[in-house]
């Protein structure tokens, strides 16, 4: 019987070595099993390539503003695993894990034994949380993200109010499948009928498939640039400030304090699903309530200044669109810095199309390890760059330590790559 919250961990996380199992005939024994918690949720459902965690963290805060109570489940975690199942921001307790698992790991033994097989550390995951906001600790609302594509994603099983695809591009290919059409097949795998669906997606290939199935179960859709429209973006020392158009309303002149045209897309979305909740659920959200919860919303591990003098920011940059957001960030906000950059990866990612963007705004760039399974050496990254002021090292730490005793004003010390990579950093620093 686990009874520790470290022996609860070590019981979740001894799990990866099951590896990623898609399908969702477990989680439906498990909800069985369970007595159907996430019939009770009153859930919307976040996939997508990159974004999910920042338009999480923008609507919650929009809906706590206006007096609801939120559940998120979010992944992976920066700061400490609890992250991944929290209620209006706030971890939940180590003790709720642990009683958590005392109800799920029976169930899984149980279910070990059948022709289904063991469950994965992710379907663990989502069944702790499905029950703790089903059955312990019920909501106004759950913000719930997709954890790898859509369709046979283990959070699948529910029937969300309204289902939100922030954009396609290529990571998990040997997962999604290698094109544009195949990854937007996979996260058009949330669409439910007759919910409605809220959207980034820019590409028409990866359009044509998600309005598709959206038309085929009748799931009206709202899209980005089509149905309602950003205007009169630009930035400013603290964040963005954008004008938004929709179908219902308009807001002009929003303030958001993460950083990017990224970050304005996500806040967009954001907004629509709030302004969806209040026309066709009557939600209680109010205008200051959308221009308070945006401007107050962070995400940790994104453009996230960590010191002012030297300048230090770290970004979980771990797709190249994540690079290319990144890039154009530091473009637009940082024009006139010598950026230093530090990276390191796992390497089952495209790192040939993700090394060559950073490389272009870098003055200098090193390349380095972390203790993970999958992470990429530094010489294999270096290998992929051609720069004049390439370097490798094995510490990371050592490169840190340096940089922090320099106090030129024009250099900026950018840390990026692998969010597991940048989870690390982040307590590094913050020590």
């Amino acid at each position: 019987m686990i009874r520790t919250y470290e022996e609860a961990l070590e019981w979740i996380h001894g799990r990866l070595r099951l590896g990623i199992k898609p399908g969702l005939k477990r989680m439906e024994w498990l909800m069985d099993k369970l007595g159907h918690p996430e019939r009770r949720i009153r859930a919307i459902h976040i996939a997508g390539t990159n974004g999910k965690g920042s338009t999480v963290s923008y609507l919650r805060h929009i809906l706590q503003a206006a007096g609801y109570s939120v559940g998120t489940f979010t992944s992976p975690y920066v700061e400490q695993f609890n992250e991944r199942i929290s209620v209006n921001g706030n971890p939940i307790r180590d003790k709720e894990i642990v009683e958590l698992v005392q109800v799920i790991q029976p169930l899984a033994e149980e279910l070990e034994k059948t022709e289904l097989g063991a469950p994965t550390e992710f379907e663990v995951i989502t069944a702790m949380m499905l029950y703790y906001f089903g059955k312990k600790n019920i909501q106004d609302v759950v913000l719930i993200e997709a954890g790898l594509g859509g369709r046979f994603d283990s959070t699948n099983i529910i029937y969300p109010l309204l289902s939100i695809i922030t954009n396609i591009s290529y990571d998990h290919m040997n997962f999604l499948g290698e094109t544009l059409e195949k990854i937007a097949f996979e996260k058009a795998g949330i669409i439910k009928s007759g919910v409605p669906v809220i959207t980034g997606v820019e590409q028409p290939e990866a359009w044509t498939v998600i309005s598709e199935k959206a038309a085929s179960l009748k799931a009206k859709t709202y899209r980005l640039g089509e149905d309602f429209f950003i205007v009169q973006h630009e930035s400013f020392h603290d964040g963005e400030r954008f004008s938004l158009e929709t179908l219902f309303s308009q807001y002009p002149d929003l303030k958001i304090t993460m950083f990017g045209e990224h970050q304005v897309q996500n806040a967009a979305l954001a907004v629509m699903a709030a302004e969806y909740l209040r026309m066709c659920y009557s939600f209680l959200i109010e205008k200051e309530h959308i221009y308070e919860g945006i401007e107050k919303a962070k995400w940790i591990g994104r453009f996230e200044r960590v010191s002012n003098k030297p300048l230090i920011i770290i970004d979980g940059a771990h797709n190249a669109a994540g690079i290319h957001s990144l890039v154009n960030t530091v473009r637009s906000h940082y024009p006139n810095k010598d950026v230093h950059v530090l990276f390191a990866a796992l390497s089952d990612k495209p790192l040939d199309q993700m090394i060559p963007p950073l490389a272009e705004i870098a003055k200098t760039i090193t390349f380095t390890s972390f203790d993970f399974p999958r992470a990429a050496s530094p010489e294999q990254l270096a290998a992929l760059c051609n720069h004049p002021h390439k370097a490798t090292t094995d510490d990371w730490k050592g490169w840190i330590k340096e940089k922090k005793k320099q106090k030129r004003s024009d250099d900026l010390f950018l840390i990026t790559g692998s969010l597991y990579f940048i989870a690390e950093v982040r307590k590094f620093i913050k020590k």
